[in-house]
């Protein structure tokens, strides 16, 4: 059975809309070449992504395109199998990726073999994917700032699991990757 593992960007206070510019991976003013190395191990380490349609709609339109892209992401979502969850979308027009019609298509796409799959932005999806208990893990990329608005990562009044700590890693920005995993989990392996 594949883990699927929820990937987010968020704030100390939990938000994850990143639209107030604190979001600084990527940013030439910044070093964060250490986080670009985490993400490449968690990268290897999963065989598929998953995305809501909002989301994948904004990958597709910008990945494919990129051509000097010096950390590999382009290729790697580009060759990697990719799935969408939607109900409106007809062909995804991005190479290695699939459709899936709900949350009953996720849940066997979990007991496939392979690698992780990964779920990162897509949060109408990702909230589903919580209230279905499908998360098996939450790599939580924590940025020292406060925004106090925009949207979570666990809503009021959401059921949510209880989660233990498998990683704690701090970066040379002060961001802190967490690693959760759900008590559902519990007896598997921290990778």
């Amino acid at each position: 059975m594949r883990d699927l593992v929820v990937t987010q960007n968020i704030t100390v206070d939990g938000v994850i809309d990143a639209s107030e510019g604190w979001f600084t991976v990527g940013d030439d003013a910044v070093d964060d070449s250490d986080i670009v190395a985490e993400l490449m191990t968690h990268t290897a380490a999963c065989d598929a992504v998953l995305f809501g349609r909002v989301t994948f709609e904004q990958m597709r339109g910008y990945w494919p395109e990129q051509t000097d892209d010096k950390t590999g992401i382009t290729d790697d979502l580009n060759e990697m199998s990719k799935y969408v969850v939607s109900g409106s979308l007809g062909d995804p027009g991005w190479r290695n990726s699939v459709v899936l019609r709900g949350l009953d298509e996720v849940r066997a796409l979990k007991e496939q073999p392979g690698r992780d799959i990964v779920s990162t932005g897509s949060i109408t999806l990702v909230h589903a994917l919580i209230a279905a208990d499908l998360v098996d893990e939450y790599r939580l990329f924590v940025y020292p700032v406060v925004v106090g608005h925009g949207a979570r990562l666990f809503v009021d009044g959401a059921a949510v699991p209880a989660l233990r700590l498998v990683e704690s890693k701090p970066f040379r920005s002060g961001v802190v990757l967490l690693r959760y995993r759900t008590t559902s989990t519990e007896g598997a392996p921290a990778r």
